[in-house]
């Protein structure tokens, strides 16, 4: 019996920071440690995705195998004969599909595309930024994904993949494109960045506010020393009144594991510098294993090629074989 696939991907155009991680990375190590065996996962560097805004092409190879390393260290199950890991562009398929796909999305909805509201106003914006949902539909259909863990920024993405989906069952019957759901993951952080929590933790805006995965142990103290708070002296949850505050106690959390709740009668009475020394240790302690083992993979740059191979093989094959299934059935072959 063929598992439910799960298919998610980050983009590796810059170097990973704690919100990525928290968000997306250890979300998906943890539904693996919980859910073993059954699913079959399908982890993809949407490297194709990473120049749709600009981005230094002589650094975006070896960025993102740098991202790669980060998803073998951060504990993903690389031996499980259900989790796949590959990059998106040496894929063909999923480029080829893309081109099928555009037939079935309607340039209105593209340009309402949050994304492309938010980036698209700058005089140069590519055709490629206007069409990336496309691919992304194209990223998910090709392998009958069941699940899409995503952020609430690409939910709307999802739901457009579905209605591509249904649009094209309409026209040849059947159910032909499975129709994917659309999934915030469990636990899944929402970092904000330290100097300013009322911005998401984004790689473009870099500073004091985002702490990179590779930041050292001291740069990542000096960050959270500077972090934003408030004048309540109050350790509490609450994201309007005090959401310097609350951003750092949702980062606790998600590293240690407690609920916020806990959170707050442990640190009841507590001032605001020793709170965030507490923060700034716990995630030195949970990124400690994952730096280790990230320097051992930069000291043997074959393993991540054999991992590469190795999910690249077994996902190309399906890719094809879906991609003639479909020319078959809009009657290019």
């Amino acid at each position: 019996m063929t598992k439910p696939v799960i298919l998610t991907g980050l983009r590796t155009n810059a170097e990973y920071h704690l919100g990525n991680y928290l968000g997306a990375i250890l979300p998906m190590v943890n539904l693996q440690k919980e859910h073993a065996g059954e699913f079959q996962v399908n982890m993809f560097a949407p490297d194709l995705h990473s120049f749709t805004t600009e981005v230094d092409h002589s650094a975006l190879f070896a960025q993102t195998m740098q991202n790669l390393k980060v998803f073998v260290a951060a504990g993903m199950p690389i031996q499980s004969p259900d989790f796949y890991l590959y990059r998106q562009s040496y894929i063909p398929a999923h480029s080829e599909l893309t081109v099928i796909l555009n037939n079935f999305a309607y340039f209105g909805e593209l340009s309402r595309m949050t994304q492309f509201k938010d980036k698209g106003s700058a005089t140069n914006a590519t055709a490629g930024l206007f069409d990336y949902p496309v691919l992304m539909a194209a990223d998910i259909l090709l392998y009958g994904a069941q699940w899409v863990p995503v952020g609430e920024d690409q939910t709307q993405h999802v739901e457009l993949t579905r209605d591509i989906a249904q649009r094209f069952n309409g026209v040849y019957g059947g159910d032909f494109l499975k129709l994917p759901a659309f999934t915030n993951p469990e636990h899944s952080a929402r970092v904000m960045m330290l100097d300013d929590p009322s911005r998401k933790m984004s790689k473009s805006e870099g500073g004091d506010g985002c702490v990179y995965l590779a930041d050292s142990e001291e740069v990542i103290q000096h960050k959270f020393s500077r972090a934003v708070t408030d004048s309540e002296a109050t350790v509490r949850f609450d994201r309007e009144k005090q959401p310097g505050v609350s951003n750092l106690l949702e980062i606790l959390a998600a590293v240690s594991g407690g609920s916020i709740e806990e959170l707050e009668q442990k640190f009841a009475g507590v001032g605001y510098g020793e709170f965030k020394q507490a923060v700034a240790q716990a995630v030195l302690t949970e990124l400690g294993p994952i730096k280790a083992e990230y320097s051992r993979l930069r000291a043997d740059e074959g393993y991540l090629d054999t991992v590469l191979q190795r999910g690249r093989e077994r996902v190309s094959s399906e890719a094809r074989s879906k991609l003639v299934e479909l020319k078959k059935t809009i009657g290019l072959l």
